[in-house]
C-alpha cells in the first residue's frame, strides 16, 4: 500500500505525531469543524484573474512593484500541478510513499521558478502570520526540485484582506505581499521523519494535543 502525504499530513505531523500516524495508518481524522466556502470562492477566483494576466504577458497590479518576473505560462502543466487529485508528485522509491502538493501559481525570474502562494485573512497580518505556512512553502519548492526545476531560495505569500465596502456595493481587499526564505533540507528532513513514524509503532501522543487522548497505547 503506497501511502500519500502532503504539506497538510506533514504540518499534523509537527503538530502531534500520533495524531498523523492514526490518520495515515488508521484513516482516522481530528473532528472537523464547518469549513467555510468564503476562501475556495475567493481562490477560484484569483486563479482566473491572475490567468487573465499570464495570457497578456502581464503581471496583475497586486504584483506591479517587483520586477524581472513572469507568470508561469504553461497552462496545461499549471493546471495538472493545482488540482488536489494531482498536483506535483514525489514518489520516494525507498519507502514507497508518494508526497503529493498543489501550488496555487508560480512565478519565473531568470529560468528559475517561484512559488505564489494566495492567502485570505479576516484581520491585519500578525508578526508570525506568515511563519505558519513556511512548511507548506517548502514542501512545494521539494517537489519541484524533485520533479528537475530550479527554484529561488525564496518563495511569496500574497495575502487579501478585507478592507471596505463601497457605496455601490464592491468589496475592497487589501494586499500584503511577504517574501519568504526556503529551506528545502527542512522539508526534506520532515519528510524523512514522516517516513520513520509510519515505519514504526504507534507514536506517543504530543504533551499539548487534545485530540488523540481518547485512544488507550
Amino acid at each position: 500500500m503506497t501511502f500519500k502525504l502532503s504539506p497538510s499530513s506533514l504540518n499534523l505531523l509537527e503538530d502531534c505525531p500520533r495524531c498523523f500516524w492514526l490518520y495515515i495508518i488508521k484513516k482516522i481524522s481530528r473532528p472537523a469543524g464547518a469549513f467555510p466556502s468564503l476562501p475556495s470562492g475567493v481562490d477560484k477566483i484569483l486563479k482566473e484573474h491572475f490567468d487573465r494576466f499570464m495570457e497578456k504577458g502581464k503581471l496583475p497590479p497586486e504584483l506591479k512593484h517587483i520586477n524581472g518576473y513572469k507568470l508561469f505560462d504553461d497552462k496545461e502543466l499549471l493546471k495538472k500541478w493545482r488540482s488536489n487529485f494531482k498536483g506535483i508528485e514525489y514518489l520516494d522509491e525507498k519507502s514507497g510513499i508518494l508526497l503529493r502538493g498543489a501550488v496555487d501559481n508560480l512565478l519565473v525570474k531568470d529560468k528559475k521558478l517561484v512559488v505564489l502562494d494566495y492567502k485570505t485573512r479576516g484581520y491585519a497580518l500578525k508578526e508570525d502570520t506568515a511563519h505558519h505556512y513556511q512548511d507548506q512553502l517548502n514542501i512545494y519548492n521539494l517537489l519541484l526540485r524533485k520533479n528537475g526545476y530550479e527554484t529561488e531560495d525564496y518563495a511569496y505569500l500574497l495575502f487579501y484582506m478585507p478592507e471596505k465596502v463601497l457605496k455601490t456595493g464592491e468589496f475592497v481587499f487589501d494586499t500584503k505581499l511577504v517574501k519568504m526564505d526556503i529551506h528545502v533540507d527542512n522539508a526534506e528532513k520532515l519528510f524523512d521523519n514522516a517516513v520513520k513514524v509510519l515505519n514504526g509503532k504507534e507514536p506517543k501522543s504530543s504533551d499539548n494535543c487534545k485530540f488523540c487522548e481518547w485512544k488507550s497505547v
